[in-house]
């Protein structure tokens, strides 16, 4: 049970995740030198959990051992335990992760991991029951095994400790391989086409994830080659995903994955940074297609995040649970019984049918809404709109799942970036303005005084040096908010950002990022992440920016840091290209034609407003749209000499071309625009 009246060292910490175990029986610790300093002086070994707020099966280890008595004992007796939200402090995450599945083939949370107090690992896993079950070692046993062990062959534990942390030193080598072509894009695509799901959209088999960077991919291998295939798996996958219960469709947004082929049953909890990746996938969709549906996707996503994800300062909160009240899901469930009161039988009978709500249920005797077995969903959300609101009413007085309210700098760059993209794809500055809020919040509180950029806000504090992803995501966003309202200081603030970057995490003996800075605090190893997740990876999103600050600013410099960080990983990426596509993109746009357009004139011109909003209503994603606005000082402009000598011709708002450092005659008017465009071949489009 629940020690309720007794909090161990936890409950002075701002993590929501660590705040769930403070009143724990277990006498965690934080990371800090405190804990490890107990470690040596007692000479215990150490007990490392990692997890984050919204995880499931931390919940279920949480509640079957961690408020356990028994559990408890043991780790107080035989260990020094140290709790980790992998949130706050991905790069422990990252080694400790690497250990796991080194160890054991695979990974997840919770993360288990027992080591010596100089942090050297020697046993890894995940969840792990209170008694052994189904193959896995349950803690009662594990703990006074692990404890015997230690006061009898504690040699033999440290020097297969020393062994493990020495072969981490070595995971990060570069591999070598030809430089990147054509040929892994294809070879990418090829793969993608035999592992396509044609019945329900997505890879592979169940449990299936959105992979939003991999939709992006494959639209630009659409554009750029005229394969029909990458276009229809992108276009399936979309409209699939948002059919199933892995969207919700009462609330807007999207769970995190589903456990099914179908994407009918999710696993609940709400991510951040998913549904930020999942809005630019169906915003491009809508550039590319033109169908409204995708478009009205993005929007319900933005409706969510600004509704519920959203601080009052400005910043995005990072995820919700998937439970309430201790079950999973059962905030998003409804019986027949509970549909029909607030939507009265006539209204009630329609929505049955419409969003397959039986009296048996499709998951654990209750009903997850979703249109997976109807061709008819296109107007669905329009034609139920008062009945979705209805139920949307009676479900907010429900008890809600926990809100993870940490304020993380990278996942709000990569919503920064979606709403940026909504603002100027869809035209609606409503989108312009909660980015810029969000940046604006960002860079005002998690900073420390020397203006080094911090990681995580919470409670009015920030903590921790941003690591290269925090850095990334954020110049990702403020490069998209740049090209989507033309604020000077946003790409002022992208060009200063990805000098810091360089600075504290570029090797300057090989190439690529660290994970962490080197003012961080120095672990086991300082690994280099490359392969494309759940999240993009920080080395993959900096060569994409490091190409597009090159082409805005004119820096040639960043160009050759972008082709050093694609050399360095070149092995890695053709072994595997599937695993690095979000590499593909940054290879998509190095490789494939691109343009600087550049529209002259003043910003509140008619032909101004009307050039840009046709430069934007089509997708050309190698073309970097700039406005030199005559109205008003352009700093940066001073780093991109090629803007220079552009101005308007006569008062007219005028479109220069640009590409391979070279600019054909301006176009004149917007009339001037279109007739150029309209008697241009697809090789000479502007778009």
């Amino acid at each position: 049970m629940e020690n309720t009246t007794v909090s161990n060292r936890l409950a002075n910490e701002k993590s929501p995740y660590l705040l769930q175990h403070a009143k724990n029986p277990v006498n965690w610790y934080p990371w800090n030198e405190e804990a490890f300093k107990a470690a040596q002086e007692e000479e215990k070994p150490i007990f490392l959990s990692i997890g984050y707020s919204t995880c499931h099966w931390c919940h279920v280890m949480a509640q079957e051992s961690f408020e356990d008595e028994e559990v408890a004992e043991l780790l107080n007796r035989h260990f020094i335990s140290i709790k980790v939200d992998r949130e706050e402090r991905p790069d422990i995450d990252n080694i400790y992760m690497t250990v796991c599945q080194a160890l054991t083939g695979s990974g997840g949370w919770p993360l288990t991991v027992i080591m010596d107090a100089d942090k050297r690992p020697f046993y890894a896993a995940t969840y792990l029951p209170r008694n052994q079950r189904a193959g896995l070692p349950g803690l009662l046993q594990l703990l006074p095994r692990v404890a015997e062990l230690w006061e009898n062959e504690r040699n033999s534990l440290l020097d297969s400790a020393k062994q493990i942390s020495l072969s981490l030193k070595e995971t990060d080598r570069k591999v070598k391989g030809s430089p990147l072509t054509q040929g892994v894009l294809d070879q990418a695509f090829e793969y993608y086409c035999r592992i396509f799901d044609d019945q329900w959209g997505g890879f592979g088999s169940a449990p299936k994830f959105p992979s939003p960077h991999t939709l992006l991919f494959l639209m630009r291998y659409y554009y750029f080659q005229q394969e029909d295939k990458a276009l229809d798996m992108v276009k399936i996958t979309l409209q699939k995903m948002y059919r199933g219960g892995i969207y919700d469709h009462i609330g807007f947004g999207f769970a995190r994955y589903s456990t099914d082929r179908r994407w009918l049953v999710p696993h609940f909890e709400k991510m951040l940074y998913d549904n930020a990746l999942l809005a630019m996938a169906y915003l491009e969709a809508y550039q590319l297609s033109g169908e409204e549906f995708y478009a009205r996707v993005a929007r319900e996503i933005f409706i969510y995040v600004l509704r519920d994800m959203t601080d009052p300062q400005g910043g995005f909160y990072s995820a919700e649970d998937a439970d309430s009240e201790g079950e999973e899901g059962k905030f998003y469930l409804w019986t027949r019984e509970e549909i029909e009161k607030v939507l009265g039988d006539e209204s009630a009978q329609r929505y049955f049918k419409a969003y397959d709500i039986s009296r048996d249920g499709n998951f654990e005797n209750k009903n997850i809404p979703n249109l997976t077995h109807t061709t008819d969903f296109l107007n669905k959300g329009t034609e139920f709109k008062e009945a979705r609101r209805k139920l949307f009413d009676q479900r907010e007085k429900r008890i809600k799942p926990l809100k993870d309210d940490k304020i993380l700098t990278g996942w709000n760059g990569l919503m920064v970036a979606a709403l940026a993209m909504g603002a100027r794809i869809l035209k609606d500055d409503t989108y312009l303005s909660a980015a810029q809020n969000a940046v604006d919040f960002i860079l005002a509180n998690l900073r420390r005084t020397d203006g080094r950029l911090l990681a995580s806000y919470r409670a009015g504090r920030a903590e921790y040096p941003a690591y290269a992803a925090d850095y990334t995501y954020l110049i990702w966003g403020l490069i998209e908010l740049y090209l989507a309202g033309f604020n000077n200081k946003n790409l002022l603030a992208a060009l200063a950002l990805n000098d810091e970057l360089i600075k504290y995490f570029w090797d300057e003996q090989s190439a690529g990022l660290f994970f962490y800075g080197l003012d961080g605090e120095q672990l086991l190893s300082r690994p280099k992440e490359h392969y494309d997740g759940a999240l993009p990876s920080d080395n993959a999103v900096a060569a994409f920016n490091f190409l597009r600050l090159a082409r805005l600013s004119g820096n040639v410099d960043l160009e050759d840091k972008a082709q050093k960080t694609l050399d360095y990983f070149t092995g890695s990426i053709l072994e595997n290209p599937v695993a690095h596509s979000f590499w593909l993109v940054a290879v998509s746009y190095q490789i494939f034609p691109g343009r600087e357009v550049v529209v002259a004139g003043n910003s509140d011109n008619a032909d101004t407003v009307d050039i840009l909003n046709y430069l934007n209503s089509r997708f050309d994603p190698n073309t970097l749209i700039v406005l030199k606005d005559e109205k008003i000082n352009q700093e940066w402009g001073g780093k991109a000499q090629y803007l220079q000598p552009m101005h308007s011709v006569n008062g007219l708002t005028t479109t220069y071309i640009c590409e391979n450092y070279s600019c054909r005659e301006p176009l004149v008017g917007f009339d001037k625009l279109l007739e150029y465009d309209q008697r241009s071949d697809r090789a000479e489009r502007v778009l």
